[in-house]
């Protein structure tokens, strides 16, 4: 398989503050921090050190249950002044496949707000594709009516495969002609979730949505540690003086993707965001990506457009 051209982003003009436009109108910072498996207990301490080290994007899902936890940290750091609430980018997912209707993604909706205690919800994305078909058009349909609400800014999925993708396009033209034809009134598809790292690269649902300018947010970017001991991801550690994780950080951002790191740990939730004083040549982010398709967990993108459950 050939490789794929990375989006050109040099390091002039990439720093911690960047962001990009989405197709909603808001923007993202494209360095996100992501709490999956950081237990409520530890979330508030870990969210606060990443807002003090100049992440301003929180990755967060109501399966992860810590919502609270992060809510917490974001009001504690307003109050204090560090921040401004308009700063900061805080994102949930309605789970699956327990929201995957539209009563379920209705109510998970409103239980985000109410455990994160914020007066919206910057993006919400369905958390997988399990569901079946007419769950996941009433689900959607919650999430529009939610951003008309004001409830929530941006929305998207997660996980989902290439027949999931082009059915969310089908069921967006449905809900357009169901509610009166206007323009935007079946939704707009702004970011899509999936593990991507240079052993899971994703180029097909990469392009996917690039060609419909979807913003791809990339979980697991580290390939949990999995990968540290790669022999090209040393030698690129070794010349730049970084760690292995610092590297696939910056192999996320020179694609244009926006990853989500995540720590409990104080001094590695700072070196994550170490990532801006050096740049990854042509040749090392070619020969860092893999034609390899190792998922690190699951992989929903392979179910069918049937599946009820992970």
């Amino acid at each position: 398989m050939p490789k794929r051209k990375h989006a050109e982003i040099s390091q002039s003009s990439l720093s911690l503050t960047s962001k990009v436009r989405l197709n909603s109108g808001y923007e993202i910072p494209l360095l996100g921090f992501g709490v999956w498996l950081i237990p409520a207990n530890e979330t508030e301490l870990a969210c606060a050190t990443a807002l003090t080290a100049g992440y301003r994007h929180i990755d967060t899902a109501v399966a992860y249950k810590n919502e609270n936890a992060c809510g917490a940290a974001i009001a504690a750091a307003i109050k204090a002044g560090t921040v401004a609430r308009e700063d900061i980018f805080f994102a949930s997912k309605v789970p699956t496949p327990a929201g995957i209707s539209y009563e379920g993604a209705k109510k998970y909706v409103q239980n985000s707000l109410a455990k994160s205690g914020l007066e919206y919800i910057d993006l919400i994305l369905l958390h997988a594709p399990f569901g079946g078909s007419k769950g996941r058009k009433g689900a959607w349909k919650a999430l529009v009516e939610a951003v008309e609400e004001g409830h929530v800014r941006s929305i998207g999925v997660s996980n989902y495969g290439i027949p999931h993708l082009d059915q969310l396009e089908q069921h967006i033209k449905e809900l357009e002609a169901e509610r009166g034809g206007k323009p935007g009134a079946g939704g707009v598809l702004s970011v899509g979730q999936w593990e991507v790292h240079p052993w899971c690269a994703r180029p097909e649902i990469v392009d996917w949505c690039r060609k419909r300018g979807v913003v791809v947010e990339a979980y697991s970017p580290l390939a949990r540690g999995t990968r540290f001991k790669d022999k090209g991801l040393k030698e690129v550690a070794k010349k730049y003086g970084k760690t292995p994780a610092q590297v696939l950080i910056r192999w996320s951002l020179q694609k244009g993707l926006v990853p989500l790191p995540k720590s409990n740990k104080k001094l590695r939730i700072k070196a994550n965001a170490d990532v801006f004083d050096f740049e990854l040549e042509e040749e090392e982010m070619e020969g860092l990506e893999s034609d390899e398709y190792k998922p690190t967990y699951w992989d929903p993108t392979v179910s069918s457009l049937e599946e009820m459950m992970p």
